[in-house]
Parts: structure tokens; C-alpha cells; sequence
């Protein structure tokens, strides 16, 4: 009874404590020049405050009412656009519009400078819309902002150096958004800064010092930055998840690094770093992923690093590390890129563990007898030596459907190959016959459910296959396709793609971009490839040149350097992708193009 008692009596309370909020803000109005401001923004796009497509919304011309007031969560995808106020000033008869959110939207046109009226915002976020022109510099008088995100835009010119005004600023999107320029010091240097994502736009000049801000997040990739990084970055030690990448000259070091013992992401990719590897990394012990593929380390892989019981992905291909495996690994880390390294000597017993993902791929592995079965086959053909048929030519021409699980046959009578073989963060397939092979690196950061292929029963214009195009294989980082045992002299190589997941205009969905680099034989023969800028969604797009093949060996690299959106249309959706591949001689062959066994 004395429960039930106590439940009646504070259900009361609550209720009196309600009619009592009711009535202090009965009759309190929002402020005129932020209703007048508001409702110009909005007007600009063809909204209004009171006509939003959710009924929750009061419709009296009152913006600060109803679900601008209440609980409602801002970011509910039901109220867009979505205002949040407080209307607790001057004693409860002043309301303050503190957050707006036109976030996915596909707004046009440029971000106006009224903006810069609602001087109480702390939350702000007109990203993923198509907003271009330059970045409005009243956002500088936004001097309560906690939080603001404009970034997957299309704006141009530099990032205001008014923004360095917000003092009061934790959390700054602006990755995507086109700003160019160098970056303002007035924004690294802001204090209170606690997370930037500023990835993928065209700023250029030194990489900025950081150090005096109380970063914990910070994710600066695929911009035209200039190294060294800052060794002042070794005092920003309250920083859990790090991503810095592709920086385009100038050589660092990883210094700076050492009192970075909070790090849980720490991705140093493609960022030119010359330097020995550590000797020891037991000072980590919240790592859970490490990037640091594409640069120039060497030295030996230390024990200390394999030993980290809360690292489950490590990549370090692209380097030039010599020595022998670690002789023991903990039972976490089961993602290990070392491709394209100088390691050599023989296989620990951890390397063939269950559900293990390893990429060894261009090392000096010794590959025969007793250790031929440890790892999938064929690893022997994409070590340094090339040993499958080198010197020794056999084929002359191939053509794969990547991806795909069933042969195509196209018009010209082409056999494009099956390449269904299911690939992950580390591996590498090399077909029975020793013709083709390929390898992937990468992990899909921030995506759940991360596939390596990717399928669409869609209808493909400009194209006699349509059925080619509706698989492609996809990579977050690092996609190379091999061609073994092929004879010397110049090959056509046909590159097929299509965009299957970001649809066109107008929707938000549709700013997303897909950009990559492909080399074929180590050079950059396109830079900042986007299919769908060449062609519609679902439109096929082919790309052909001529190259040689010298010694029996022909690669072709797709790989992300950093650029394009992260996560439209989905969280974690970037990098390269390929629907089918064919190669063929410029010359008349003189071998059979058939396995030995078939002859």
C-alpha cells in the first residue's frame, strides 16, 4: 500500500509540475527578427515554419510551439525541417530558436547571409543539400554554437575566418562540403573543439597545428594538404579516434604519436611518412584499429603490436618492413594487411587460424612444401619474384566479371570469368588455371554489414550487356587485378563501370560521389575518377587504354585516395569500384591462352 501510495503521489506532482510549465510559457512568443530570419531561410526553399510535413507542428505562425518545444528529438527524421526553442528567457514570455536542422534536404542555391540573425543557434546543420556559392561569413556571428554541419555540399571559395569566432564550438562538420584554400587558424586553434570532420574538400597550404584544441575525434582525409604533420599534435592527447591521410608532399614522422595513449582509431594513411617503425606500442592498450598502409616505414613489425589485446584490424601494406612475422598474435586481431612489404622467412602457426583475414601479397615469402597449405593458394604467384609462369608465357588474353558469379559472354563474343569468390578487409584470390588473380585491402569504416560486392537487378543504358554491370566489386581502400603468365607486348585493357547506388537529381541521396585513382603498371592513368560525373546512374561507362606488359605481368590498381562523400547514400560508403575487366593483345599471340592441363 505504502508504494502504490507513493506512485498516485508522484504521478500528481508530475502532473502539477506540468500545468505549471504550460502556464509559465503560455502566451511566450519567439523573437521578430528570428521568426522574420527563420522564415526567409526557410521561404528561400519554398518552406515555412508552420506548414513542415509533420502535423505535430503548430500552424498558428508560431514557430516555437509544439514539437519545437517538447521532447521531440531533433534529428527525428519526421520533422524536416526541424527547429528546437528555449523559452525560458524573460521569465518565461521570450522564446530563442537553439537549433535548426535542414539537413537532407537537396536544398539549391547559395546559404543566406541572414542566417547570421539567429544568434542564439547552437545547433546548426544544413548538410547534405546541394547548397553552393560561398560560405556565408555571418555564420561567425552564430556565437552560441555548439554544433554546426554544412558539410556534402557544393559551396567554393575558403572557409570563413569568422568562424574562428566560436568560441563556444565542439563539433564542426564541413567534410564534403568544397570549401578550397587554406585552412583558417582561427578555427584549428579554437579550444573548445572537441570533433572535426573536414575530409575530402580542396584545401591546400601546411597540414594545421591542432594542438591547442581539445580534440577528441578528428578525420581529415583526401584534401591537397602539405606535410610534415605537426609534431604539436603529440599534445592533443585526449584524442580517441585519429584519421589523417593523403598528404601530398613533404615528409613526417611518427613522433608525434608517442603520447597518444588514449587512441582507439589511429589511421595514418598515405600521409608520406618516413620512419623506423616503433620497437614498442604496449602503451596502447585502447587500439582497436591501425592504418598505416602507403607510406614509408621500415624496420622490422615489433611483437608489442601483435600483442594488443583490443586490435582487431591492422594494415601496414604498402611499406617497406623486412624481417619475419611475429611469432604470436593476440586472439582479437583477425584483419592483417601486410601486402607489398619485405617480409619474408616462414609462417607462424597463427596464420592459419579460423576466420582469419590476411593479405601477404608482393612480399619475399618462399612458398613450397611444407608450407604451401597454410594459406589459400596461390600466394606463391604474387610474391615479388612473380614465379607463375614468368618467363615462361602462356595466356595472352582474359576478361572478368567482377564480382560476378557466372560467366558472361558478351557480343564480340568476349568470356568475361566468374569473380564470386567472397573477399574481405585482407585477402586475395588467384584463379585454379594461375591466368588472373586479385587482392583487396581495406575496412568499410563506420558501416554496418560491409560487403565487397554489390549487386543491382537494375536496367543499364548504353550497353549490349546490361547483365555485366549488375555486380561490380568495391573496395575501401586498396583493389588490384592481376594478369599472370602473359606474353610481352602492348594489351587494350577495357575498364566496365556503372553506378548502381547514388541516384541522380533531385533527391539527397543523389550528392553523394563516388571518386578513385587507377593505375595500370604503377602509373596514374586516371586521377579522381567519378563514374556518375561521366554518365547518369545505371549508365554503362568504359574507359580504354593501351599498355605494356614486359615481363609477363600486368596490374591494374584502383584505389581511394581520400576523396568523395563518406557516408551518402549509407554510412560508410566510399571507395572504388569496378563491373568488369577485359585485356587483350595489340599484337598476334604466338602462345595458346590455354592452362597446361587443357592441351
Amino acid at each position: 500500500m505504502l508504494r502504490h501510495k507513493s506512485y498516485w503521489e508522484t504521478l500528481v506532482l508530475c502532473f502539477l509540475c506540468l500545468l505549471f510549465v504550460l502556464e509559465r510559457f503560455e502566451g511566450a512568443t519567439t523573437v521578430p527578427s528570428e521568426v522574420a530570419a527563420l522564415n526567409a531561410i526557410l521561404g528561400r526553399w519554398g518552406r515555412t515554419a508552420s506548414a513542415t510535413s509533420s502535423p505535430a507542428w503548430n500552424i498558428s505562425g508560431e514557430p516555437c510551439t509544439g514539437a519545437a518545444t517538447d521532447s521531440t528529438d531533433i534529428v527525428n527524421t519526421a520533422f524536416n525541417p526541424g527547429i528546437k526553442c528555449d523559452c525560458s528567457y524573460d521569465n518565461g514570455t521570450t522564446c530563442h530558436i537553439t537549433q535548426l536542422d535542414l539537413n537532407q534536404n537537396y536544398l539549391t542555391g547559395p546559404l543566406p547571409a541572414f542566417i547570421g540573425n539567429l544568434t542564439k543557434l547552437q545547433y546548426l546543420a544544413f548538410g547534405t543539400n546541394a547548397l553552393s556559392g560561398s560560405i556565408p561569413k555571418e555564420l561567425g556571428k552564430l556565437t552560441s554554437l555548439i554544433s554546426l554541419s554544412i558539410g556534402t555540399n557544393n559551396f567554393t571559395g575558403p572557409i570563413p575566418l569568422e568562424l574562428g569566432n566560436l568560441t563556444n564550438l565542439q563539433k564542426l562538420y564541413i567534410n564534403s562540403c568544397g570549401a578550397s584554400g587554406e585552412f583558417p587558424s582561427t578555427i584549428s586553434g579554437l579550444s573548445s573543439l572537441q570533433e572535426l570532420w573536414a575530409s575530402d574538400n580542396n584545401f591546400t597550404g601546411k597540414f594545421p597545428d591542432f594542438s591547442r584544441t581539445s580534440l577528441v575525434i578528428l578525420r581529415i582525409q583526401g584534401n591537397s594538404f602539405e606535410g610534415p604533420i605537426p609534431s604539436s599534435l603529440s599534445n592533443m592527447t585526449k584524442v580517441t579516434d585519429l584519421r589523417i591521410g593523403d598528404i601530398q608532399n613533404g615528409s613526417s614522422s611518427l613522433a608525434f604519436i608517442r603520447n597518444l595513449s588514449s587512441l582507439s582509431i589511429l589511421i595514418l594513411r598515405n600521409c608520406r611518412i618516413s620512419d623506423i617503425m616503433p620497437s614498442d606500442f604496449s602503451r596502447f592498450t585502447s587500439l582497436q584499429r591501425l592504418d598505416l598502409s602507403f607510406n614509408n616505414l621500415t624496420g622490422q613489425i615489433p611483437q608489442s603490436l601483435f600483442n594488443l589485446s583490443l586490435l582487431s584490424y591492422l594494415f601496414l601494406g604498402n611499406n617497406s618492413l623486412s624481417g619475419s612475422l611475429p611469432t604470436g598474435k593476440s586472439e582479437s586481431l583477425l584483419n592483417i594487411d601486410l601486402s607489398y612489404n619485405q617480409l619474408g622467412g616462414s609462417f607462424p602457426s597463427w596464420v592459419s587460424e579460423q576466420n582469419l583475414k590476411i593479405n601477404l601479397v608482393a612480399n619475399n615469402f618462399v612458398i613450397s612444401g611444407s608450407n604451401n597449405s597454410v594459406l589459400a593458394s596461390g600466394l606463391n604467384c604474387l610474391q615479388r619474384d612473380i614465379p607463375c609462369n614468368h618467363r615462361a608465357p602462356i595466356y595472352s588474353s582474359f576478361a572478368i566479371n567482377c564480382g560476378g558469379n557466372k560467366t558472361i559472354t558478351s557480343s564480340d563474343g568476349t568470356l568475361y570469368e566468374i569473380d564470386g569468390r567472397a573477399l574481405s578487409s585482407a585477402s586475395y584470390y588467384v584463379t585454379e588455371t594461375n591466368k588472373w588473380a586479385v587482392s583487396t585491402v581495406g575496412s568499410f569504416q563506420d558501416a554496418s554489414n560491409a560487403d565487397y560486392t554489390q549487386y543491382s537487378s537494375s536496367q543499364f543504358q548504353k550497353t549490349q550487356e546490361p547483365e555485366l554491370y549488375q555486380t561490380a566489386r568495391i573496395s575501401p581502400s586498396s583493389l588490384r587485378y592481376y594478369g599472370l603468365g602473359l606474353e610481352n607486348g602492348n594489351y587494350t585493357v577495357m575498364l566496365h563501370f556503372a553506378e548502381t547506388r547514388i541516384p541522380d537529381p533531385p533527391t539527397w541521396k543523389s550528392t553523394g560521389r563516388r571518386i578513385f585513382d587507377i593505375y595500370i603498371q604503377g602509373n596514374l592513368v586516371l586521377k579522381d575518377f567519378d563514374i556518375r560525373a561521366e554518365e547518369n546512374s545505371l549508365t554503362a561507362v568504359t574507359r580504354k587504354f593501351i599498355v605494356p606488359v614486359t615481363d609477363n605481368f600486368l596490374e591494374i590498381h584502383f584505389f581511394w585516395a581520400g576523396k568523395g562523400t563518406c557516408c551518402v547514400p549509407d554510412q560508410g560508403y566510399y571507395g572504388s569500384s569496378v563491373s568488369a575487366i577485359s585485356v587483350n593483345p595489340d599484337f598476334t599471340p604466338t602462345v595458346s591462352n590455354k592452362p597446361p592441363s587443357s592441351l
